[in-house]
């Protein structure tokens, strides 16, 4: 009997909302790693959270999206038992890392939302996604931690910040394989922060008009891209955001019918 929890996500299913004996493709399974939040207007405590847009774009782009709880501690980043069925991993935005992260002190007053556990979980996570070459699209928090985990650095706060900010951004590389026809976006930026010194195998691909990095290519980890915008923010007026999501979809559904194989 299949299991749709615990199986791999590669596998075919029948549903109950198909002819009897109609197998149909299953949605790749992308984990997104959750984010605390002090406060919600739906929870009498502190959460765990998923932007609503983010979620909706993953599914408007074919996949299921599924938020993880960030755990510290061996079990709570023992990956290879928790992705287990996870055909794509997001990285999705957030509060601030930490500057002892990347070998700094505090600088700015404009820090916010630093958490431990979160630093922890996403380092360990984006660690392993790179290894083990599972396709994984960064945004936002997520492109800046995982610039850090691969030795960069942050400027802590810019004299200029992205803050609900609209610009048009060119990729200079990569525009196929991120599934645009054409080579450039409208980019919705929500940073206060931009990356500084780049880490090992961190390409640059796309820049703001100010010569922020906007875009980045991960060599040496499969499919591997990051972005510093909100894809989520424009995709249904956008087409060229959708188009990047759709793209990370397609690469996740492709390694899992590889590992199938294999």
């Amino acid at each position: 009997m299949y299991d749709s929890f615990s199986s791999p996500s590669r596998k075919f299913a029948e549903t109950s909302h198909c002819p009897k004996g109609t197998l149909v493709r299953a949605r790749p399974r992308i984990a997104i790693l959750g984010r605390f939040a002090e406060h919600t207007s739906a929870t009498r405590y502190s959460a765990i959270v998923t932007a609503r847009r983010v979620a909706e774009l993953v599914w408007q782009a074919g996949g299921e999206p599924l938020t993880m709880l960030p755990v510290s501690g061996a079990a709570g980043c023992d990956w290879s038992e928790r992705l287990n069925g996870i055909d794509g991993v997001l990285m999705p935005g957030g509060g601030d890392i930490d500057p002892a992260r990347y070998g700094q002190e505090p600088s700015s007053p404009e820090l916010y939302d630093i958490d431990p556990i979160q630093d922890e979980a996403d380092l360990s996570l984006i660690q392993y996604v790179f290894e083990q070459r599972i396709p994984v699209l960064t945004i936002c928090r997520g492109t800046q931690i995982a610039n850090v985990a691969r030795g960069g650095s942050m400027h802590q706060h810019v004299d200029e910040p992205h803050l609900h900010h609209l610009a048009e951004v060119t990729i200079e590389d990569a525009g196929g394989e991120l599934g645009l026809a054409g080579q450039s976006v409208q980019a919705s930026c929500y940073h206060h922060q931009a990356l500084a010194e780049l880490g090992a195998g961190v390409v640059p691909i796309a820049f703001a008009a100010e010569g922020y990095v906007e875009a980045v290519r991960y060599e040496d980890a499969g499919w591997a891209y990051g972005l510093q915008w909100h894809p989520e923010d424009n995709f249904d007026t956008d087409p060229g955001q959708l188009a990047i999501v759709r793209a990370f979809i397609a690469a996740s559904a492709a390694s899992a019918a590889s590992a199938v194989r294999a």
